[in-house]
């Protein structure tokens, strides 16, 4: 009997993943030893019989050693944020320079869209210039120089899940929480990360819908992160409205600039300091809650994040005054107000679809090889329980002036009002702190 197929006769009579044999699939995967068929069979394996604690650790630390795992000598801890993704999510722009300006480094190693989510790559590359791709020692040089740095992921991180994510998606895995654990982790471990802090996203745009299952996958991601020798702990945030008032590309970038330098209360800021005190009491940089807590907003409200915003962006090839004079360099389609809403209050919202919509636009991909519009997108977008009286008009910004009819009437059909007022949703659900 071969190793694959043994391993595989393992998992499907529940005798579960031993370490030995989790460094030979992930080895397999990478180099190729491991076949469609067996990575499929794999993959379903899991999916059905599912992994015990040991054996997700023993996964995920194979696939992020199938691969180059980065070390650092920087004269403080080495930090990251992952969310699991929504829509007018930018807390990424917001808490990597805020943390680099409490004294952490931050290598930000990010993905693109997927499905209705906005990708960060997308976000950041928005930005004339601004260059996502680069080696080894240019990270550390931008690190040391401004404490982050958001970049995509090379070719050498991780190889056994990039092929074995693939696989997912066309043997229908991909809902397996051991396998997106393993899958997450496996990229954010390789940086060689000394904490971490998650955001898992449910409700209406989330990929988690139910508050059961984004707990259990942020409990599965914390106990696993653990394991593997990383401090991490996480947060459950709502995803039934857009987190900030704006989705696409540009113009959340645009949004990110104004919180930096102008910032306002918003659920925008309020879950970047939350996540940004988790990272800090995780990092050892604050011992108590509210103090992290403090620290983080005194970073944006300072101007101190925005000082190393304009660092990385001026480092990895951007323009070095994108913060004073954003309309010169960022490319927004021209802004037709969006139709009036029937009721005065918001009910709900169909996140989902409202992603999708912006993807539609052009602002994501249908297909993988999509090219991403950075100038389409949506802004002063509604939040459930919006009083819309008192808010300024939505906004789309278009890329062909005569689809604007068309995506305009999509857009009214993601909310539900109502005449009377409606309280807002929590926007913090739940915690998993770290051990």
């Amino acid at each position: 009997m071969s190793e694959a197929r043994r391993i595989i006769a393992d998992l499907r009579e529940g005798r579960g993943l031993a370490p030995a044999d989790a460094v030979w699939i992930a080895r397999g995967l990478a180099d190729g030893a491991v076949d469609d068929a067996q990575a499929g069979a794999f993959a379903m394996a899991v999916l059905l019989c599912g992994l015990d604690g040991a054996g997700r650790v023993a996964l995920t630390e194979a696939m992020r050693d199938s691969g180059a795992v980065l070390s650092w000598d920087l004269p403080g801890p080495v930090v990251d944020k992952h969310s699991t993704g929504g829509v007018g999510d930018s807390v990424s722009l917001l808490l990597a320079p805020a943390l680099a300006a409490c004294g952490a480094y931050v290598p930000m190693i990010s993905g693109r869209g997927l499905g209705h989510t906005g990708g960060t790559l997308d976000k950041m590359e928005a930005i004339p210039g601004y260059r996502t791709d680069i080696d080894r020692d240019t990270l550390e040089r931008v690190l040391r120089e401004a404490g982050c740095a958001i970049i995509g992921a090379t070719a050498d991180i991780a190889p056994a899940d990039r092929r074995l994510y693939a696989i997912r998606d066309v043997t229908a895995t991909v809902e397996s929480i051991d396998l997106i654990t393993a899958s997450i982790l496996s990229k954010k471990l390789a940086a060689g990360l000394g904490a971490l802090v998650l955001d898992v996203k449910c409700g209406s745009g989330a990929f988690m819908s139910t508050e059961a299952e984004a707990r259990a996958l942020a409990e599965a991601l914390v106990e696993t992160a653990n394991g593997a020798g990383c401090r991490t702990a996480a947060l459950v945030t709502d995803m039934n409205s857009p987190l900030g008032r704006t989705a696409g590309n540009a113009v959340e970038v645009a949004e990110i600039i104004a919180l930096l330098t102008d910032p306002q209360d918003c659920p925008l800021l309020d879950v970047t300091i939350s996540l940004g005190a988790k990272a800090l009491l995780l990092a050892e940089l604050e011992g108590n809650p509210a103090a992290a807590a403090n620290k983080i907003r005194a970073a944006i409200t300072s101007g101190r994040a925005a000082e190393h915003f304009t660092r990385m962006v001026r480092a990895l090839g951007g323009p070095p005054d994108l913060l004073e004079r954003p309309d010169r360099h960022l490319r927004i389609a021209p802004a037709a107000p969006l139709p009036k809403l029937r009721h005065r209050f918001v009910r709900a919202i169909d996140t989902r679809r409202l992603g999708e919509l912006v993807v539609r636009m052009g602002g994501g991909r249908l297909r993988s090889g999509d090219r991403v519009n950075h100038a389409v997108g949506l802004s002063h977008l509604p939040r459930v329980g919006d009083d819309l009286n008192a808010a300024p008009t939505p906004l789309i910004h278009a890329a062909d002036p005569a689809e604007t009819e068309h995506f305009a009437r999509e857009w009214a059909a993601c909310y539900e009002t109502t005449p009377g007022p409606v309280p807002a949703k929590r926007l913090i659900i739940g915690e998993i702190p770290g051990s």
